[in-house]
């Protein structure tokens, strides 16, 4: 566990009704850069043993995690875009995705000429609930023909099924802090040591 995280977490997050747990002031609306450059630096010391060339996310929350990530991988990072637009031209890898926050599923794409068979992939994320991004991300790689080398997730929900069930497809899965359950009325956050 990431203890800076953790502490910030304790500090600054909100839990809701409903399982929800709101970093929204320093992770993934408001962003602390001090913090998310502290997180960047993890991945790379817990990914150091990969030959990453790519680094995969998902828009919005998860790009500008990556971004700050990849300066340590000195790699680019590729996004999957959730609907198609007029800039972006020739032929993409696609697939289905549900949101558990936004309750609604999305097509998202990447490009093909921005992955490749060459591509030795690390996946980031900043949450893990119920895998449903993950494993569209992982199938989007994985149809290019490149390598998921790991996943990188900032914020686990360890009382959801996601984390196992993305270990059950073999995947190397490194969570800075895995949140094992929450209490909405006191505002308790119990994480796995």
């Amino acid at each position: 566990m990431m203890q800076l995280l953790a502490d910030r977490i304790r500090k600054d997050g909100v839990v809701k009704q409903g399982n929800v747990l709101k970093v929204d002031s320093f992770l993934n609306h408001q962003m602390d850069i001090e913090l998310i450059n502290e997180i960047g630096k993890e991945f790379k010391r817990l990914f150091a043993d990969c030959n990453i060339t790519k680094i995969v996310t998902i828009e919005a929350s998860g790009i500008g995690i990556a971004c700050i990530a990849a300066q340590y991988f000195q790699v680019p990072v590729v996004f999957a875009k959730k609907s198609q637009s007029v800039n972006i031209d020739g032929e993409v890898y696609s697939t289905q995705i549900e949101s558990y926050t936004h309750k609604k599923t999305y097509e998202v794409i990447i490009s093909k000429k921005f992955i490749s068979s060459d591509d030795h992939v690390l996946i980031i994320d900043d949450f893990l609930a119920n895998g449903c991004a993950l494993i569209g991300l992982i199938e989007l790689v994985t149809c290019a023909g490149a390598t998921v080398e790991g996943i990188g997730i900032v914020v686990e929900k360890g009382f959801q099924s996601g984390g196992e069930v993305i270990r059950s497809m073999g995947m190397r899965l490194e969570s800075l802090a895995i949140v094992d359950g929450m209490n909405a009325e006191t505002g308790e956050i119990f994480f796995r040591e």
